[in-house]
Parts: C-alpha cells; structure tokens; sequence
C-alpha cells in the first residue's frame, strides 16, 4: 500500500516539475513573439503550474485519453527553437498528433511540417497599438479592462487608455480601482492594480487607464490624453441606435464604436466567428449583440448547416442582472420589479429575432422567451430544434464535439462530457458558449440542446475577438 502512495506522489511530483518548465516558456512565447499557447482551446497565457495540470486533464473529458504535460514540455521546447510569427498554438492537439504518428519524424521535423503556414520568421502585428476607450465601466467595462490588459502582451497589440465614466464621489478613483481589483463572481484581478491620483488613472500591470468624466459622448477631446483613432467600446446600454452612437465619433481620437448590446436599425450586429464579414473598413458603428445572441448564434449555425434547422424555440434560464431589483420595487418592465435574487421571473428575450439578423436563413424560424433565475452570473439556453433530417444523441454530439475541437467555431463553441457540472462550473468560461452533451435528447429529427454560458465572461471574450478582428489582429490557430 506504501508503494503505492509513494508512486502516486512521484507521478505527481514529476507532472508538476514539467509544468512547472512549461510556465516560463509560455510567458517568454507570448511577451516575445505573441504566441498564445493552448492546450485543447484553453489559454496557458497567465496560468499558474496547476492551471497547466488542469487543461491537460479537462483535455481527457474531450479525447478520451490522458494527456501529459511530459509529451507537452517537449513540444513547447521545440516550439522556443523555431523562428515563429504570431499564433495561436494549441500544443495538446501537437502532442497527440505527434504520439499518434507512425513515422519516426522527430519533434522539430514534425512540428516545421504542423506550423509551416507560420514559420515565417518572427514580426510585429501592427505597426503601432491599437488604442480602445471604455465607454462605461460596470459589470462588462470592467471584464473587459481584465481581458485588454491581459492580452496586452508585448505592448505592441490592443492597448486599454481611458475608461469614460460620471463622477460619483470624492475617492471616485479609488471606488473604481477597488471594483477592478476585486470582483465576488470572478475573483481577484490577476495582477496589481495601484492609482496615479496626479494623472487619474488606474495602473494595471503596468497599463495606464485613464478614468475621464463626461456627462456626454461629443464633449471629451481623447486626442488631448494622446489617444488617437480609438476603437470606443459602449458598455452602457443608453443609446442604441446609429444617431446616438455616431455622438461618439464627433469626438476627436475616436473612429470606430462598438456597442454591447443588440443595436437597432442597420447597425450590423456581429456576433465574433459567425458574421465577421460585416466587419468593413467603411462601417464606424457595430454592435456585438447580446450574451444570448452570441451564446445560441454559433451552435445555430453549424447545426442548420450540418442538419437544416426547419423550426424552433429558445428558451433562457437567465442569471438576474443589475436591471433587476434586489428586493420588490417599481420597475417600468413587467415583473422585474419583483426580487431576483428570490425569485424566478418570466420575461422577453430578443435573442430569437437577433439570430435572425445573424443568421437570415433562419429567419421566422424561431420563437424564444427568458426566465430570470436566482443566480448572478452563467445562465443556460435550452434548444428544442426540428431538423431537417433524422439524426441521433451519439451523431449530434459527435458532430458537436468535432466543432469544437476542429472547426472555426472553435473558439465559440466548447464541449463537455461530464454528469455533475452546474452552472457555477462555468464561470470564467472564454467560449461563447458551452454545449453540455449527456444533456442532449434526440427523437426523430427533433433535438433538444442545452447550451451553458458565462453571460458576462463569455460575452467579454467574444466583445475582444471581435475588437481584434476590427484591428487587424486575428491569430491563425494551428495545428489546422
């Protein structure tokens, strides 16, 4: 029995000695040459050595097999080696194509073969950093200034320099770097947070984030802080429509506006992956449409390409949000004025008509409603689709999966085979969405998908994919 305790340790001891190898590496690839390395779609960027341990076993509930961080250190060592320009490396997908190979091809020879479209010689994505301005700095500004800073990297990409908010108070400065640093959904912020009161800003890992006060978009001159041809993100929610959003653009050092929530009119409601052909140089205003939209938008899609979807309804178990209120008061919308966090409470989603502005061929195809729930953060989207064909639970979620893991849907779409998760095990999750597969049901061609979703992290990352597609930043994912 003693040897076996013993043996146990020792493989963990050497797992945790070739993550910890694996760390610096990681950092020196990203800061160096903007490499993001991945394992299984998880980012190993900012990881500690047991966040490493970790993507190398939920990489077992996707492939069926354990993977080791002793078959991934070698790879991440022959990645140092090569002459790489910018990625996105996904180094569990090269450890087990390389172990699965029947030649004998060593680790360099194979991976020049795996990484030939990007070993190119090493270069710089921009010229110069993209500056971006928050319009607003609550639940989605705030995650939003976690994810800029953290995918700052080298200094030479995406660059947070203002947040624009109203003054609330003396130690408003303070107030606003404490809501930074500390968040009870999703933690403490990774890193250090200090202020410059002189400058009124906000130090995040060594970014400076200007607070700037404004009562209106037109009156703040950005050029005066030195930012110029800024991408402003829009995370309040007060104008919608292309009048009151193009009232950003009147300001100077501002040339492009995302909004955070469904736009209204012609703005283009791009949903990252799905629509990014209406991401145009001539276009100023777009929308990134809503946590739902974005959540069901890309399982949708492969589905009505894979099997034709014929007619449907969404359903959302929505967590509360801050347009609720804590306990029975007035609220101009019906019911929400009753308690969130005591109550479920029935109300509309414009998610079904949004999927149609994303995807027209499903237009007056589906129907949708929302129940908030008592939970202030992940909610969960409930699918029931009539195909166009019969199919079955094990050729659904083997397609489901195989999106995934090898598509362009990759990075929207996550998988996960388990019988225990809840919706607390999906906070922080990076995917749009994330499909759970034993939940799935199939009769016939009529299916019933259940789709988790981080309505404020997830939605966050799909915000940046869509920033950087708009900067010209758009990292190949290799292996193809």
């Amino acid at each position: 029995m003693k040897s076996k305790q013993e043996d146990h340790l020792k493989e963990w001891q050497g797992l945790e000695e070739a993550a910890e190898q694996i760390l610096p590496l990681v950092g020196q690839l990203y800061r160096e040459r903007n490499i993001v390395c991945t394992v299984y779609g998880r980012s190993l960027v900012h990881s500690t050595t047991i966040d490493i341990l970790k993507a190398h076993r939920f990489a077992r509930l996707i492939i069926d097999e354990e993977l080791s961080a002793l078959k991934t250190l070698p790879i991440v060592e022959a990645i140092c080696q090569l002459d790489l320009a910018p990625a996105r490396i996904d180094i569990g997908k090269l450890a087990v194509g390389f172990g699965n190979q029947q030649a004998t091809t060593s680790i360099s020879d194979y991976l020049r073969g795996e990484l030939a479209s990007v070993n190119t010689g090493r270069h710089t994505l921009l010229d110069e950093p993209q500056d971006i301005v928050l319009y607003g700095f609550g639940r989605i500004g705030r995650l939003l200034a976690r994810l800029l800073v953290e995918k700052s990297g080298s200094g030479e990409k995406l660059r947070l320099r203002a947040a624009v908010v109203r003054k609330g108070s003396a130690d408003d400065l303070l107030k606003r770097a404490s809501l930074l640093r500390r968040d009870s959904i999703h933690g403490q912020f990774s890193g250090i947070i200090t202020v410059d009161e002189e400058e009124n800003a906000i130090i995040a890992n060594g970014n400076m984030i200007r607070i700037i006060y404004a009562d209106a978009p037109e009156n703040v001159d950005y050029s005066a802080y030195g930012i110029n041809n800024a991408i402003l993100i829009d995370n309040t929610g007060k104008w919608r429509d292309r009048e009151g959003l193009g009232r950003h653009l009147q300001a100077k050092g501002i040339s492009k506006v995302i909004l955070t929530a469904p736009g209204k009119g012609d703005i283009p409601n791009v949903v990252a992956g799905v629509n990014n052909e209406l991401i145009t140089p001539d276009e100023q205003i777009f929308s990134a449409a809503s946590c739902t939209t974005n959540a069901i938008v890309p399982v949708l899609k492969a589905i009505h390409d894979r099997f034709t979807i014929q007619h449907g309804h969404v359903e959302t178990c929505h967590s509360y949000t801050n347009d609720q209120n804590l306990i029975d008061n007035y609220h101009k919308g019906s019911r929400r004025g009753r308690s969130a966090p005591l109550n479920m409470v029935i109300t509309e989603t414009g998610a079904a008509k949004a999927v149609a502005k994303v995807i027209p061929d499903l237009a007056g195809k589906l129907t949708g409603n929302a129940i908030r729930v008592p939970t202030p953060n992940v909610s969960l989207a409930i699918l029931n689709l009539g195909l166009g064909q019969e199919t079955t639970v094990k050729e659904l979620n083997s397609f489901l999966r195989d999106t995934a893991l090898n598509s362009p849907l990759q990075n929207q779409i996550d998988y996960v085979v388990s019988p225990e998760v809840v919706s607390s095990d999906f906070v922080g999750s990076r995917h749009a969405g994330v499909v759970d597969s034993l939940a799935t049901i199939v009769q016939g061609n009529r299916c019933v998908l259940y789709v988790w979703y981080d309505n404020e992290f997830g939605y966050s990352c799909q915000v940046v994919r869509m920033v950087q597609k708009m900067a010209g930043i758009e990292l190949p994912s290799l292996p193809n």
